[in-house]
């Protein structure tokens, strides 16, 4: 009776009030250690199908950037929007390619993030149209068993890789287990470079068009209207998983009104989703509010 007690005590404490894709297997926290301090939107060498050029802007007068009025103090500030959770939020001027981050090469879980980067590398193979929208269902409603036929079908584990060299990712690269396509590790900064990437290639229209239609809903059911999705002008990919015992997910990073390209990363150790979506929106507001954005 005694254990039995003790068994639907730890479940209580475990459940969670929203659907919790990408369940990683319980086991220590990973070694994640901070990458180069140093944001590089430089090219490199590209050896892929994949040009990349510049992004896209409008010819139209741009307005000054935003960016040269937020200072590091304010970027503190911002992050620490985020309670107790662990922040990585980066900011980037598409158009001048100036960049502001705190923790911006702190390194974690990517959960879906890694779908962003997995369409990247599969885009540049001939496709059917099958798989054509099992990407664009990876992208949108963030499908996990349309990831998990992609991760398969194209070489998950070497496809991160070859995209974080094609576009300079310097702190991602594939997760320890080849299973948890969740485990995938990534920055704020790096998601900031693979924009920059995605808008200058051949694969920016299947992508924006998919992150642009993604609804409220996630295909599991999950409520992934947070961070900048939903926030007019934006498009986003958003990331969730809840990694036991009690680290919760909740990433947002996308494009503002063709301009910035926005990056906010959290880990709450609160094992509550509210709690995290909380942290996530305030860290979001904050640096919306900087930008002039819903301010």
């Amino acid at each position: 009776m005694r254990w039995a007690l003790i068994i639907l005590m730890t479940a209580a404490v475990f459940v969670v009030p929203e659907a919790a894709p990408c369940h990683a297997h319980a086991k220590p926290s990973a070694d994640i250690s901070r990458g180069p301090d140093v944001l590089d939107t430089g090219s490199g060498d590209t050896d892929g199908d994949i040009s990349h050029t510049s992004p896209d802007i409008s010819h139209t007068a741009q307005p000054p950037s935003a960016i040269s009025n937020i200072s590091a103090t304010d970027m503190l500030d911002i992050a620490g929007a985020g309670g107790k959770s662990d922040v990585g939020v980066a900011v980037m001027d598409l158009q001048t390619g100036q960049t502001i981050s705190q923790d911006g090469d702190k390194q974690f879980y990517s959960a879906s993030l890694s779908k962003l980067i997995l369409a990247v590398d599969a885009l540049q193979q001939p496709l059917s149209d099958d798989e054509q929208d099992l990407i664009h269902r990876a992208l949108s409603a963030s499908d996990d068993e349309a990831m998990d036929v992609l991760w398969t079908r194209f070489d998950g584990m070497d496809a991160i890789g070859r995209v974080a060299a094609e576009a300079g990712l310097t702190g991602t690269h594939a997760p320890d287990d080849p299973s948890q396509w969740g485990e995938v590790v990534i920055t704020a900064n790096d998601m900031l470079r693979l924009y920059h990437y995605i808008l200058g290639s051949p694969v920016r229209d299947t992508i924006v068009a998919a992150l642009s239609s993604a609804p409220s809903t996630a295909a599991d059911g999950f409520d992934q209207e947070f961070g900048l999705l939903g926030v007019s002008g934006a498009y986003a990919k958003q990331g969730w998983m809840f990694y036991l015992p009690s680290d919760v997910y909740l990433h947002s990073a996308g494009v503002l009104d063709n301009r910035y390209a926005v990056a906010v990363l959290t880990t709450s150790p609160s094992g509550n989703w509210t709690t995290a979506r909380t942290a996530v929106n305030a860290v979001s507001k904050a640096l919306l509010v900087k930008l002039g954005v819903n301010g």
